[in-house]
């Protein structure tokens, strides 16, 4: 008869938002401790209130987080890495700005600006916009890493 190889899986645990990498390490920990079998444990720059654990069984990942202060709870059901995907590969900043965007330049003469969005260049990665105070509205290109946005354009709203 043939050993069946059994393959770890990724389940996700919702956590306290602002506490996703002391979750992870306090998981590892347990983990380490209770000699569980859990192989990593991921808490994405940009995804708030989740953590990803990579284990061999539910069991181990329920036992790993019980006791953890900021683990609320676990998501039902397993994850596959294609839809983990997004989170490991940073985007670069101009692809999550739109045209409407109101944002604040963080650096360059500009600093501490406020404007709106008038063209994005995603290829260059630059920004168009058009400043709020300036008596006549004048485009500035700015490179898309001088600025943040503050808000969103509203769905709907005028391009």
């Amino acid at each position: 008869m043939e050993e069946e190889i059994q393959k770890p899986s990724i389940y996700a645990i919702r956590v306290t938002v602002g506490q996703e990498r002391n979750t992870a390490d306090v998981i590892i920990t347990h983990a380490k401790k209770h000699d569980l079998p859990i192989i990593a444990a991921l808490a994405p720059t940009n995804l708030s209130g989740y953590v990803f654990v990579e284990a061999f069984g539910r069991t181990a990942v329920e036992r790993a987080r019980s006791g953890v202060k900021h683990a609320r709870g676990m998501v039902s059901g397993e994850l596959t890495i294609e839809e983990l995907e997004q989170y490991l590969v940073p985007k670069p900043p101009v692809m999550r700005m739109e045209v409407g965007d109101l944002v604040e330049l963080i650096s360059g003469p500009f600093k501490g600006e406020r404007a709106r969005i008038v063209q994005v260049d995603k290829e260059k990665e630059e920004v168009t916009v058009e400043f709020f105070e300036a008596t006549v509205p004048i485009p500035v290109t700015v490179r898309a890493d001088s600025i943040k946005v503050i808000q969103k354009r509203e769905p709907g709203g005028e391009k």
